[in-house]
C-alpha cells in the first residue's frame, strides 16, 4: 500500500490514517520550540511584580482564599464567607494555592495567569504539529503568544487565562483521539476524548458556558475524521459527553448539596444557585438577552443609569473595555475591539477556505484537513456567539478566537507554502500578505500618533512580499526563505507591538483593553481618581469582628480588603442588588457582634438626587477613553462617587454589565457599581436589601465623618 507522509503524519491511500510524530524532524524544531517558549515566558512575567492587583474583584477572592479554606473553595469575596464573587472558582483555586505557597502578593497572584500563557501556546503548537507539521505548530504558537489580548490576559487576574488553556488543551486531547486506534469502549482514542471532556468541564468552572463556545469544533471534527465506524465515532463523543458532566457536575452538586446557611452566597443569583448562575447570568442570558435583572453591574440609580447611558452613547459602540453596537458579522470589527484578536484574521480566514479546497479530495481521516474542521469550526462557532449575542461584552471576550486563527494562520500557510510551485496556491499566498498588510494599516490607523512609521512600512513590507510571491521569485532557494519570513513578519509585527505595549502598561479595573493608550495621558478604564483614607484604614485594620464593616457593593469591599487586610461584607453583592444578606440577617449580624462598621460615602448624599458625572468620567466618555488601564498599576481607595455607566443593549437600554467585577464602561476601577452601592441615597430602588439596610442603619445609629467617609459604628447602642 502506497503512503506518504503530510505534516507529520503518515496517510495511507486507503483513507487509514496511521499518525505519528516523524522522528526526523529538521534540526531547527526543538531550538525553535525552546526559544517560542522562552519568549513567551519572558513577555508573560516580565515586570509582573509591578502589575498591581489587576481586577481587585477578583483579587479579593483570591486574598480571602488564602486566609479561609472555604472562602478558597466558593471563592468568596471576603474571608467571613459572606458572598461569592460572580463566576465559579476554578481560576481563584489557582491562584489562591500559589499565595498560599508564596504569599499572598500580586506576583504570587499573577504568575500562574502568565505560565497559564506559556502552557497554552506550548499545547497549541503540539495540537498543530501533530496535523501539520512543526513549521505551522511554531507559528501558531507565536500567533497566540503575540496576540494583543492573550498577552493582556495571561497577566491578569480574570479567568480567562485559565478558561482557554483549558479549551487548547480539549483540542489537544481531540487531536491524539482522532490519532489514536478506536473500536473499544476503553481505547486510546476514548481515553484522549474523556481527557478533552475533563478539560471542558474544568473550563466551565473557569468561566461556566463561555467554554462551551468551541464544543461544534471539536464534536465536528471527531464525528467526521475519527477512525472507526460512525458508532465508535458517536461512543466516543458520548464519553467526552459524560467527562464534561462529572467533571463540571461535581462542584455544582457540591455547592447545592451543601447547606445554603453555611456557604457563603451565590454572587450573581437571585435564588442562591449556582445553576441559575451558569444557566442565566453566564450562559444565555448573555446571548439572548433574558437576564434577570439581578446581579451584574448596572446602576440601580436613576440618575446615573441616565448619565451612563448618554456617556456611552457619546462614546460610540466601543467604550470603555465593552463592545456593544448592533448584533452581526461586523460587530466584531469596530472601531478598535479588532485590535484585540483580529490582526491575523484574514490570514486565518484565507487559510481556511483554501485548504479545504486543497483537501477536498483527501480521505476521510486526513490530518490537515481534520485540523482545518477543527480549528475552523472553533472559529466559526466562538466568532458567531459573539457577533451575534443580544448583549454587549467585555473586548477580553476576544481571547477565544485567539487560538483558532493561530491555528489556521499556521496551517494554511504551510499548507500553501508546500504547493508553492502551484500558481494558486502562490496567488493565495501573495493575497494573504497583500490583504494582511492593509488590515495591519487599518488596525494600526486607530493609534495615528503611537510608532505612525510602523503602518506604512508594514504595508509596504506586505506588498513586496507579494509581489515577489505572485511573480515566482521563491524559486530561488534563499531568495524564497527571504520572501517568506518578510512576509511573515510583516504579518506578525503588528500584533507584537501591541502585545509588547501591553505588557509594558500596567491594567486595572474589570474590563482593560490592550494596546497603546489612545488619548493624552495614561488611559484608566474606569475614569476615577483615588482617595488615601488612612484613618479609616486604621480603624478596619484594629476591628476584630468577623467582618471589620459593611458596605453596599463588592467593588467598594475589594479594593478596601486589599488595602487594609481586614474582612468586609458586601452587601448585595457585586453591583449591590444581590438579595444578600437581607436585613433581617443583616440584623442578626448586628445582634451577633459579626459587624462593626457600615461604610456609606459622603460625596453621594451631597449631590442632589444622588451622584453625577465628574469630570474625568465625562471626558472619558468623550474621547472614547477606556480599558482599565490604571496609572499606577494598583486598585486606588474605592470609596468615591463616579457613577457606573450601564451596559447597553442594541437599543441603548441600561442592562447589568457582563461581569467580570466590572460595573461597565465609564467608571472608576475603584469604585464600580458606586451608584448602586450607596443605593439608598438620593432616591435608589428601594426594594434592594442594600437599599433597606441603608436606611436602617441610618435611621438607627450614629454616623461621624473620617476621610470623607460616614462610618456608623454598630457596636454602640442604637438612637432611643
Amino acid at each position: 500500500m502506497v503512503s506518504s507522509v503530510v505534516g507529520g503524519a503518515r496517510v495511507s491511500d486507503g483513507g487509514t490514517a496511521r499518525w505519528r510524530v516523524v522522528a526526523d524532524q529538521p534540526r531547527w524544531v526543538r531550538p525553535g520550540l525552546a526559544t517560542l517558549l522562552v519568549a513567551t515566558a519572558v513577555l508573560y512575567l516580565w515586570g509582573l511584580r509591578s502589575a498591581g492587583w489587576g481586577n481587585p474583584y477578583y483579587a479579593a477572592a483570591v486574598q480571602s482564599g488564602t486566609k479561609s479554606w472555604k472562602a478558597l473553595l466558593f471563592a468568596s469575596l471576603d474571608p467571613g464567607n459572606a458572598i461569592t464573587v460572580d463566576k465559579p472558582p476554578a481560576a481563584m483555586w489557582v491562584m489562591g494555592l500559589s499565595g498560599r505557597v508564596f504569599g499572598f502578593s500580586s506576583w504570587s497572584m499573577l504568575m500562574p495567569q502568565a505560565m497559564m500563557g506559556v502552557a497554552a501556546v506550548a499545547l497549541l503548537y503540539g495540537a498543530v504539529r501533530r496535523c501539520s507539521g512543526p513549521a505551522a505548530g511554531l507559528i501558531a504558537g507565536a500567533a497566540l503568544a503575540l496576540t494583543p489580548v492573550a498577552a493582556l490576559m495571561f497577566r491578569y487576574n480574570n479567568p480567562d487565562a485559565l478558561m482557554t488553556l483549558l479549551v487548547v488543551a480539549a483540542a489537544y486531547g481531540v487531536v491524539r483521539a482522532i490519532q489514536s486506534d478506536s473500536g473499544r469502549v476503553l481505547s486510546a482514542s476514548n481515553g484522549w476524548l474523556a481527557l478533552a471532556g475533563a478539560a471542558i468541564g474544568f473550563a466551565f468552572l473557569a468561566k461556566m458556558m463561555q467554554a462551551f463556545l468551541v464544543l461544534p469544533g471539536l464534536a465536528l471534527v471527531v464525528l467526521i475524521t475519527a477512525p472507526g465506524g460512525i458508532r465508535s465515532r458517536i461512543t466516543g463523543l458520548v464519553t467526552a459527553g459524560v467527562a464534561i458532566v462529572v467533571s463540571a457536575g461535581w462542584y455544582v452538586a457540591l455547592v447545592q448539596l451543601w447547606p445554603a446557611g453555611s456557604r457563603p452566597y451565590i454572587g450573581g443569583s437571585t435564588t442562591n444557585s449556582l445553576w441559575e448562575l451558569a444557566v442565566d447570568y453566564n450562559g444565555l442570558g448573555r446571548v439572548f438577552g433574558s437576564h434577570s435583572g439581578h446581579g451584574g453591574g448596572a446602576p440601580s440609580h436613576p440618575p446615573a443609569a441616565h448619565a451612563a447611558t448618554a456617556a456611552a452613547h457619546a462614546a460610540g459602540p466601543h467604550f470603555g473595555g465593552m463592545a456593544g453596537g448592533q448584533p452581526g458579522v461586523l460587530r466584531l470589527f469596530q472601531d478598535s475591539l479588532a485590535t484585540e484578536f483580529a490582526w491575523l484574521l484574514p490570514v486565518a480566514v484565507l487559510g481556511l477556505v483554501a485548504g479545504l479546497w486543497i483537501t477536498r479530495r483527501r480521505p476521510r481521516t486526513d490530518p490537515d484537513r481534520a485540523a482545518l474542521i477543527l480549528w475552523g469550526g472553533w472559529l466559526v462557532s466562538t466568532f458567531a456567539v459573539l457577533a451575534y449575542m443580544s448583549r454587549s461584552f467585555h473586548t477580553y471576550y476576544t481571547i477565544e478566537l485567539a487560538p483558532a486563527i493561530a491555528a489556521l494562520c499556521g496551517i494554511g500557510i504551510v499548507l500553501l507554502w508546500r504547493r508553492r510551485e502551484h500558481r494558486p496556491s502562490r496567488l493565495t499566498l501573495a493575497a494573504m500578505s497583500a490583504v494582511t498588510g492593509i488590515w495591519v494599516f487599518t488596525l494600526l490607523d486607530h493609534t495615528p500618533n503611537w510608532l505612525p512609521w510602523l503602518r506604512w512600512t508594514l504595508l509596504i513590507a506586505g506588498f513586496v512580499a507579494a509581489a515577489l510571491l505572485a511573480l515566482g521569485a521563491h524559486r530561488a532557494r534563499r531568495l524564497g526563505a527571504v520572501i517568506a519570513a518578510v512576509a511573515l513578519i510583516s504579518g506578525i509585527a503588528g500584533p507584537a507591538a501591541y502585545a509588547v505595549e501591553t505588557v509594558a502598561l500596567p491594567h486595572g479595573g474589570g474590563s482593560p483593553a490592550s494596546g497603546p493608550a489612545r488619548s493624552t495621558g495614561v488611559r484608566s478604564g474606569w475614569g476615577g481618581t483615588t482617595t488615601a483614607t488612612p484613618q479609616l484604614d486604621a480603624l478596619l485594620r484594629g476591628a476584630d469582628n468577623r467582618w471589620a464593616a459593611a458596605t453596599v457593593g463588592s467593588q467598594q469591599v475589594s479594593s478596601i480588603e486589599l488595602n487594609t487586610g481586614a474582612s468586609l461584607l458586601a452587601i448585595g453583592g457585586f453591583s449591590g442588588r444581590d438579595n444578600s444578606p437581607t436585613l433581617a440577617q443583616f440584623q442578626q449580624y448586628v445582634a451577633a457582634g459579626d459587624v462593626h462598621y457600615f461604610l456609606l460615602s459622603n460625596r453621594s448624599s451631597q449631590r442632589p438626587g444622588g451622584a453625577q458625572p465628574n469630570d474625568s468620567a465625562q471626558d472619558n466618555a468623550q474621547h472614547g477613553r477606556g480599558g482599565g488601564r490604571s496609572g499606577a498599576g494598583t486598585p486606588g481607595r474605592g470609596m468615591t462617587s463616579t457613577p457606573a455607566a450601564s451596559d447597553l443593549n442594541p437599543s441603548g437600554t441600561p442592562e447589568s454589565a457582563a461581569g467580570e467585577g466590572n460595573s461597565a464602561p465609564g467608571t472608576s476601577s475603584r469604585s464600580a457599581a458606586n451608584t448602586s452601592q450607596y443605593a439608598n441615597h438620593g432616591g435608589a430602588a428601594s426594594n434592594t436589601s442594600g437599599s433597606q439596610i441603608t436606611s436602617w442603619v441610618q435611621a438607627h445609629y450614629a454616623g461621624n465623618t473620617i476621610d470623607g467617609i460616614t462610618v456608623y459604628d454598630l457596636t454602640i447602642p442604637q438612637h432611643p
